[in-house]
């Protein structure tokens, strides 16, 4: 019998593994505001709506 308990517990389907909130938010556009640009062909998200303007001109010097 303890040799099962000890072949369950060294077992890797049976950890748990936890993964940090931060990389499970990694990609998630929750809390977040969509600038559209080109028309629609592009979208970006971004934290803060006070920074739209500044994200739309930085775009579109990168376009150039």
């Amino acid at each position: 019998m303890k040799e099962d308990v000890l072949t369950n517990r060294m077992n890797m389907a049976n950890h748990k593994v936890s993964v940090p909130r931060a990389k499970l938010l990694t990609g998630s556009v929750a809390n977040k505001f969509p600038v559209v640009l080109d028309d629609g062909k592009t979208i970006v998200f971004i934290s803060d709506k006070s920074l739209e303007a500044e994200t739309r001109h930085k775009y579109e010097l990168r376009k150039h």
